[in-house]
């Protein structure tokens, strides 16, 4: 299992959702932070891959505003806000009992947690070894 760095340390972290109408806080270490590469991920983020965070059910609090929730397959119930589309909660009580994943993007301080493994790599789409490669921009290019 990945772990992140200083646990035992207490800490309280919040984030959100792109609108601002759903705010929840976290508290205490989380399990691990890993970049999930499965279809399914992918499918309901519309994006190559989603950083996830894991942590224990009773850590996470809502802190304000109300969630929709998506039933997907083999368990996996996924949480969203309804207003903006946010993606923030994933559950699966059969493959992950007890255990809450919030996408770690939505974090207050997103940038400070560095994810520690890549998961579900049978998945990932075969360009995503290659983004390295690829010619970057501060900003959109020609601009």
């Amino acid at each position: 299992m990945f772990h992140i760095a200083n646990r035992g340390r207490e800490v309280m972290r919040q984030g959100g959702c792109q609108c601002g109408r759903v705010r929840y806080a976290i508290d205490g270490d989380p399990m691990h932070h890993a970049l999930c590469h499965c279809a399914d991920c992918r499918a309901s983020a519309g994006a190559p891959m989603v950083a996830w965070l894991a942590v224990q059910e009773n850590q996470l609090r809502l802190l304000s505003g109300e969630l929709s929730t998506y039933e997907g397959k083999n368990g996996a119930v996924r949480q969203f806000c309804p207003h903006c589309g946010t993606g923030l909660f994933y559950r699966n009580e059969a493959m992950l009992p007890g255990l809450v994943d919030i996408q770690s993007t939505t974090l207050d301080d997103a940038a400070r947690l560095v994810p520690g493994a890549h998961i579900q790599c049978a998945e990932r789409l075969p360009w995503m070894t290659m983004l390295g490669e690829l010619p970057e921009f501060e900003r959109f290019p020609g601009g």
